[in-house]
C-alpha cells in the first residue's frame, strides 16, 4: 500500500516498482482507492511463457537468434524454381 502523499512525492519510483511487476494499492485516508501495476497482456494475446506454463507449447531449446545463411545472388529474369534447382544440385 502506498499513500497518496507518498505517491505524489515519489511517483517515478512507484511507476518503476509497478513496471517491475509489483502491484501498488493507493490509499487516501487509509482507504484503498486505486491500484497501480504492470500492464496485462491484451485479451486474445498470449505470452510465450504463459503458453509454456499451460503446457500448450514446448519451450524452445535454443535461446540465441540463430545464424542466417548468406544471401544468394540471382540475376533478374531467372525463374525461382530453376535457381533453387541449381543451388540444391
Amino acid at each position: 500500500m502506498i499513500g497518496i502523499r507518498e505517491l505524489r512525492t515519489d511517483l517515478a519510483a512507484a511507476v518503476r516498482r509497478a513496471g517491475s511487476g509489483q502491484r501498488l494499492v493507493v490509499t487516501i485516508g487509509g482507504r484503498a482507492i486505486a491500484q497501480l501495476g504492470p500492464i496485462e497482456a491484451e485479451q486474445g494475446q498470449t505470452v510465450l511463457a504463459d503458453l509454456v506454463a499451460a503446457g500448450a507449447v514446448v519451450a524452445p531449446r535454443r535461446t540465441d537468434p540463430g545464424r542466417l545463411a548468406p544471401p544468394v545472388k540471382i540475376w533478374s529474369g531467372v525463374r525461382l524454381d530453376r535457381a533453387l534447382k541449381e543451388l540444391r544440385g
